[in-house]
């Protein structure tokens, strides 16, 4: 087994269309992993290997390979840089040692940027920024840097600077060796003297990096100090702490469609992120005593696991992914602490794109898989269970955006039992029933997510999956009063049908629901009839008299009547008080109700008028405003048929820089010229 000091465990991280996957595959090709250098653009990649995937050009999915480097082993993961799969990018971020940050030359720091630097601020991830595609259009190193200064929570700490860019970009040169480095035709760097039109700029800049470095250990700051210098090895160590730490971030620079600068960068991480057992420990609870326990990254620990990803395969069925934080996995079963179970397996993988590698056993900072297990889901902790630990659970981003969903072609059951199975892969997707309209709701974190949802239940099961937007729960109540009578007679030969009632209603608070009273005295109704007058009751408040919505929030009180000794009975007494009911609503002033919901909107300052405007245009209320860091938070309520389509909305006025949460508040009236229209919707509908 390989030393755990020379394995690495790196995520790739960034924003989309920023080259995260062409760098992946070039890593592969240059370490002899692939023997051609896969391109997204012509499907041969191996990392975007989903049909889905390929015909969009974008990663949708977490993808992981492993690689080796001059004795070390490095398991990679390429996460999607699309704010519809970002939940990908965050759980691969919880299981990760480090991160590959990568920004586009030519695009530098865009809206989305900071939603990956909030995963590697959450826990301080050693991190490389990677500038890529430096040979592109517009590429431009020096506006990428001021664009993290100014706009990033990370700190940049130059090592690697160009030599050229655009079609020029021929070459780097290290701040930290003072040597320059030109690509071959094959793009290996080969060393060479640093141009003199550029000696100067790198020697500002080792000085700038001897100053950053300086500031991550007392003993360098003292050094640089006393003698004005650090050495190439002061270099190299300080960085490496101060990487550890999270303070700075080494700066690399590549152009990976043509394999350019990626051997460079693959030493760099090879010296300067950390083993797993040079990162901090990881903290769990034991689920007997709720004790903080932690695990030490060694082999001979006890093993500990958790996993962060399931792929639901219609043929192999479904497979586990796991990131080993201690021990070593072995044979053929484990313990989930989770769910207080033992689990069997088959086979232990390591995943390579989409296929999978069989192995004996797999050690701390490893990514392996199993197949087909019956009780383990994302976020289980699988551990030795002598030694029972339990990791925080992953937390799922929150989905936004909700349709209702039916199958194209009726075929309703095939394509329920194929979302399941999708729920189990993506814990930001769920499925829920709305009771009052019976429509069967999906809801994702973005139009883009629940689209390729379909895709895939088309490709992998065989149905078609249709989105509509959802139904309005609308209510109806009263404002006034009324009492009315209820007759029912029928008595045309054989036995008849007799009930007569009094009734009277009137309105309750706001979320009194419904409320019967028996105020009948002296048995001119019995007893035995009352349980029915209250169903029937009931029965007609499910359907409103102004637009066939349910009836809420009343007090109906029984207050007269009289029967018949033959002909009354429990279904006549039924009859009697629904019509009796409904001749009262009508004439107690019925109103519209519609649910209001709560919103929390976070977005960046310079959005606040925007928001603020839009909300006031879809009849929002501003309840209050908070700070934080980075965005300002709008809490407010708006009723939920303004918002049915906000995500796209809300990306669109914000450039993508905002992000919500909604819940339900309460119900209130519709104003009177809407409630109009709605009502006669309504009824063209019937």
């Amino acid at each position: 087994m390989t030393d755990v000091k020379l394995f690495r465990n790196v995520a790739i991280l960034g924003h989309g269309n920023c080259g995260k996957t062409t760098l992946a595959e070039a890593m592969l090709f240059s370490t002899g992993k692939t023997n051609r250098l896969g391109k997204v653009d012509d499907g041969s990649s191996t990392m975007d290997f989903e049909p889905e995937e390929i015909k969009k050009q974008v990663s949708i999915s977490a993808a992981f390979n492993h690689y080796t480097w001059k004795k070390h082993e490095i398991f990679l993961a390429d996460t999607p840089g699309d704010d519809n799969f970002l939940n990908e990018a965050k759980f691969v971020a919880h299981i990760s040692d480090s991160v590959l940050f990568c920004i586009g030359a030519a695009t530098s720091v865009k809206n989305q940027t900071t939603k990956y630097t909030d995963f590697i601020e959450e826990r301080k991830i050693p991190t490389i920024i990677c500038i890529t595609r430096m040979d592109r259009e517009r590429a431009n190193f020096a506006n990428v840097i001021q664009g993290i200064k100014d706009n990033l929570p990370l700190k940049p700490a130059i090592t690697f600077v160009p030599i050229g860019s655009e079609t020029n970009f021929r070459g780097v040169v290290n701040v930290i060796n003072q040597k320059a480095y030109v690509f071959d035709d094959k793009g290996k760097a080969k060393e060479s003297e640093i141009p003199e039109d550029m000696k100067d700029e790198i020697a500002a800049f080792r000085e700038s990096l001897m100053e950053q470095v300086a500031e991550t250990e007392d003993e360098l700051i003292e050094k640089f100090l006393e003698e004005g210098e650090l050495t190439d090895e002061d270099l190299v160590n300080g960085l490496k702490a101060g990487v550890l730490s999270g303070e700075i971030c080494p700066v690399s620079v590549t152009a990976a469609y043509n394999n350019q600068g990626v051997d460079l960068l693959l030493d760099m991480i090879n010296d300067l992120l950390p083993a797993p057992d040079d990162c901090p420990l990881r903290a769990g609870t034991d689920p007997k005593s709720k004790d903080v326990v932690e695990r030490v990254p060694k082999p001979d620990a006890p093993f500990s696991a958790q996993v962060f990803k399931t792929m639901a395969d219609p043929f192999a069925g479904r497979l586990t992914l796991f990131r080993v934080f201690s021990g070593t996995l072995s044979g053929d079963s484990f313990y989930n602490s989770t769910r207080d179970v033992n689990e069997r397996f088959g086979q232990i993988f390591i995943l390579e794109g989409k296929n999978q590698k069989p192995v004996d056993s797999v050690g701390p900072g490893a990514i392996a898989a199993v197949a087909k297990l019956k009780e383990t889901v994302t976020g289980d902790t699988l551990c030795d269970e002598n030694s029972p630990i339990i990791y925080e659970p992953l937390r799922p981003i929150t989905p936004v955006i909700a349709y209702a969903v039916t199958a194209r072609k009726g075929d309703e059951e095939k394509l329920f039992s194929s979302i399941t199975k999708m729920l189990d892969e993506d814990l930001t997707l769920r499925l829920t029933r709305e009771s009052q309209t019976k429509e069967i709701l999906i809801s994702g974190v973005g139009q883009v997510h629940l689209e390729v949802l379909g895709e895939k239940i088309k490709r992998k099961y065989g149905v078609e999956m249709e989105l509509h937007t959802p139904k309005v729960p609308y209510k109806e109540t009263l404002k006034g009063r009324a009492r009315v009578q209820g007759k029912h007679k029928k008595q045309s030969g054989g036995r008849g049908q007799f009930a007569d009632t009094w009734i009277e209603i009137e309105p309750l608070p706001r979320g009194g629901g419904y409320e019967f009273v028996d105020k009948i005295v002296g048995g001119v109704i019995p007893k035995t009839y009352i349980p029915a007058v209250d169903k029937g009751i009931q029965e007609a408040m499910e359907k409103g008299v102004i637009a066939g919505y349910p009836m809420v929030d009343v007090k109906v009180q029984l207050v007269d009547g009289s029967f018949h000794a033959v002909d009354s009975s429990e279904l006549a007494f039924k009859i009697a008080c629904s019509l009796a009911f409904k001749k009262a609503a009508a004439e107690a002033n019925p109103v519209l109700l519609e649910p209001i919901m709560n919103i929390t909107i976070r977005v960046p300052e310079d959005c606040v008028g925007d928001v603020m405007g839009d909300l006031n245009s879809r009849r929002g209320r501003v309840m209050g405003m908070d700070s934080e860091p980075r965005n300002e938070v709008i809490n407010a309520q708006v009723p939920m048929a303004e918002i049915q389509k906000y995500a796209a909305d809300l990306t669109s006025f914000t450039g993508g820089r905002g992000a919500f949460e909604v819940s339900f508040s309460h119900y209130e009236e519709v104003p009177g010229q809407l409630a109009e229209k709605i009502i006669e919707a309504a009824k063209s509908e019937e």
